[in-house]
């Protein structure tokens, strides 16, 4: 509240249940990073197809695992930038039509050079859409419930490998290896009308502009009395500053934004390593096609399943702790994975508990970002650590294609999966103590914080 009484925008939506208003939007930005999660992962589901057709080696698909990965670097670095400067919405449906079109024009690539550059495209479009997804939906929640309203949001992207997995092991045998790019494609198509007509510019990037009637109307429309939400106060702190990006290390930021990037490059390393190589790896080892491709459903399903959990535990306890811990545990369930052998059932519940406990940390570190910047750097922080993370991404599958061409076998390759997530346990085990020492300064301290009708 204002020394004149009036009320603040923060103070209304803090001490407010979320509406049925703010739980479509962060439901339909749920979505969004479900198609994302679908296409970053589908060329992954078809590479051993493609592969058989086209007769090249399995190895070669490390180059386009990471320049599909890197062009998710441009984009979450680019657009993170641009929609913390004209608006988290265009931004976010520019790039969603944008990696619709390019899935939708993979099936016509003859090469490994076109699949390359479609990937490229496509990867444009998904990693940049993700910081304007994730900024718009933790900027409807309050306080209370951001962290896990950003975690929710984040498991779009594993559900949304899920459903690829599903759907990719019945498409493949059934219509050839394009059939997951046209579906990758048509999806993110179809949920542009209800992002344009749904979806509202996010109420604090407008609070940055200073325009109160588009706030007011808002409001109104999250249950607001319309005369509170006329007198709402736009406070003149939240000028946005000149260069955010060279502000990510100022002000006291600047331990915490390496060592959050330091997290997001281990862990997307680890993760684009195991989930990009477990179809062609178990494949190789004598597991069928479907039980190969369900391998990364099982990872998938256990990383939501896990994130729900550790974001929970987290609330209560220093997260930095509970979420290294969980790395640690990981760490030992990836290296089993590759004890699998030729056994589609090892496979299925190694990944499922590698995915809970590994790939449900990575998913709570990066429900920290959107806790840890402030309004007017949120997205551009976001866009950052998780451009610094695409970066582990491309390296992780590289690596993994190294591996392979020098006949590593399945277990060690597990193996060096299992150190990088170890990597991740000391980093995130830092954040806790050096930057995020306790929950009251994640401003999450009700320990039912999910979002309510």
């Amino acid at each position: 509240m204002s020394a004149d009484g009036r009320p603040d925008l923060d103070s209304i939506i803090n001490r407010t249940s979320t509406s049925r208003f703010q739980t479509l939007i962060i439901a339909i930005c749920t979505a969004v990073m479900i198609v994302d999660g679908f296409d970053t992962q589908s060329i992954s589901f078809a590479a051993p197809a493609i592969a058989a057709t086209w007769h090249v080696q399995a190895s070669s698909f490390g180059f386009v695992f990471g320049i599909g990965l890197f062009g998710g670097l441009i984009g979450a670095i680019t657009t993170g930038v641009i929609a913390d400067r004209i608006g988290r919405k265009p931004t976010l449906m520019i790039t969603v039509l944008l990696f619709g079109l390019a899935s939708l024009a993979t099936p016509l690539a003859d090469s490994m050079a076109t699949l390359g550059v479609m990937r490229f495209i496509t990867g444009l479009g998904v990693g940049g859409a993700l910081p304007g997804a994730i900024a718009i939906a933790a900027e409807y929640a309050p306080k209370r419930a951001r962290a896990t309203v950003a975690a929710i949001t984040f498991c779009g992207i594993p559900l949304g490998s899920v459903i690829g997995s599903v759907l990719s092991s019945q498409l493949i045998p059934a219509f050839g290896w394009q059939s997951v790019f046209i579906a990758g494609g048509l999806l993110p198509l179809l949920l542009l009308p209800l992002i344009a007509v749904c979806v509202p510019e996010s109420i604090r990037f407008l609070a940055l502009k200073h325009d109160q009637a588009a706030i007011a109307k808002l409001l109104t429309r999250m249950g607001i009395p319309e005369a509170e939400a006329a007198r709402v106060e736009i406070r003149s702190d939240a000028e946005p500053r000149r260069a955010p990006m060279r502000s990510l290390f100022t002000e006291g930021r600047a331990l915490g934004t390496s060592l959050l990037s330091l997290a997001l490059f281990l862990t997307l390393l680890m993760a684009f390593l195991v989930v990009n190589w477990i179809p062609t790896l178990a494949t190789r080892s004598g597991i069928g096609t479907s039980a190969a491709i369900l391998g990364v459903a099982a990872l998938n399903i256990g990383g939501i399943l896990g994130a729900l959990v550790i974001s929970r535990i987290s609330l209560r306890r220093a997260p930095g702790m509970v979420i290294s811990l969980f790395y640690a545990l990981g760490a030992v369930a990836i290296a089993s994975v590759g004890q699998a052998g030729s056994s589609g059932t090892w496979l299925l519940i190694t990944a499922f508990v590698a995915g809970f406990l590994a790939i449900g940390a990575q998913m709570c570190t990066v429900s920290l970002l959107a806790i840890y910047y402030d309004t007017r750097l949120r997205a551009t922080g976001v866009g950052w650590a998780m451009g610094c993370g695409r970066v582990g991404g491309i390296i992780g599958p590289v690596i993994g294609g190294a591996l392979i061409a020098a006949s590593i076998g399945m277990g060690a390759i597990f193996v060096v999966a299992g150190l990088v997530c170890v990597a991740c346990a000391i980093t995130v085990f830092a954040i806790g103590r050096l930057v995020l020492r306790a929950p009251a300064e994640l401003d999450v301290a009700a320990p039912n914080a999910a979002p309510t009708t």
